[in-house]
């Protein structure tokens, strides 16, 4: 079995890294970089659990202005190191086209938030780069809208493009968002853009990320992506929606088996790599 409309076109992250094949990618990580140290454990450990890309914010858009932020430009003091010792691309949030510089020699996946999907000046400069770029849909955006703007990259001369369903603002208050599994479907069927599904933004409530994230891969989604810590209650963003890493390895394992069922693999390539690594800091 395939997923509907089975005409997705591959976007490569990194050499043997691609999204939009018949691997299911799993990218897991901090939805903000706190330190080194953060970054570095929480890394090896998803490396060594199965994730093939690394998500770190270091810029981070806050409703509550009060609210951290992300440890800004300091982070590039060290993200080079962190990303070669877990064999890991990384995938970042940018916010504003004036970060391009500073970015693009150690992102290897940019990633657009909700609120800027419709910064168009933003979109059209990651349209002139070669650079891989996961779009996520705004809260209140319908799907033609979403892919309208994911254009303003592709008309650029950037046909590198991931969509993220990351979950729509409804009348329902139990959970953070809607995920809308629908969408997922409707752009395998009708577009060639990869689509990867979040759970943690699109549930907001780390009890149904698992089950949301199978259903993701159920319905076609080539990736997901999960927020992960390694202690969720201390977290300083999005604590209630991160796994931390026992969840986070289950979790691959059951999205291993759905993978299975519907035709394909769960790509593993850091797993051996890493695992030393991760057990000597979780000792540490």
């Amino acid at each position: 079995m395939t997923p509907t409309g089975n005409k997705t076109k591959s976007v490569a992250i990194s050499p043997g890294t691609s999204i939009g094949g018949r691997d299911i990618i799993m990218i897991a990580g901090p939805c903000s970089i706190e330190s080194e140290a953060h970054l570095r454990e929480t890394a090896l450990a998803v490396a060594a659990r199965g994730a093939s890309l690394l998500r770190g914010g270091v810029f981070k858009m806050r409703t509550n202005s009060e609210s951290f932020q992300g440890i800004g430009t300091p982070a590039f003091e060290f993200l080079g190191r962190v990303k070669a010792d877990s064999k890991m691309p990384l995938v970042s949030e940018i916010t504003d086209p004036r970060q391009i510089e500073m970015m693009i020699d150690t992102v290897d996946l940019f990633q657009v938030g909700s609120r800027n999907m419709y910064n168009y000046e933003l979109l059209k400069e990651l349209g002139r780069l070669k650079k891989p770029v996961i779009l996520k849909r705004a809260f209140a955006a319908t799907i033609d809208e979403w892919v309208h703007a994911a254009g303003y990259v592709t008309r650029g001369g950037n046909d590198q493009v991931i969509l993220c369903e990351r979950g729509i603002r409804t009348f329902e208050t139990a959970t953070r968002n809607t995920l809308d599994l629908n969408a997922v479907a409707w752009i395998k069927a009708h577009t060639e853009f990869p689509v990867v599904v979040d759970p943690s933004h699109g549930t907001g409530r780390r009890e149904l990320v698992a089950t949301m994230a199978l259903a993701g891969i159920a319905a076609g989604a080539d990736g997901i992506i999960c927020e992960v810590h390694p202690r969720p209650d201390e977290a300083l963003s999005d604590s209630f929606q991160a796994l931390d890493f026992n969840a986070f390895e289950d979790l691959v394992n059951r999205c291993e088996a759905v993978a299975h069922a519907v035709g394909r693999t769960l790509y593993r390539p850091n797993s051996k790599i890493v695992h030393a690594k991760a057990a000597t800091v979780a000792v540490g």
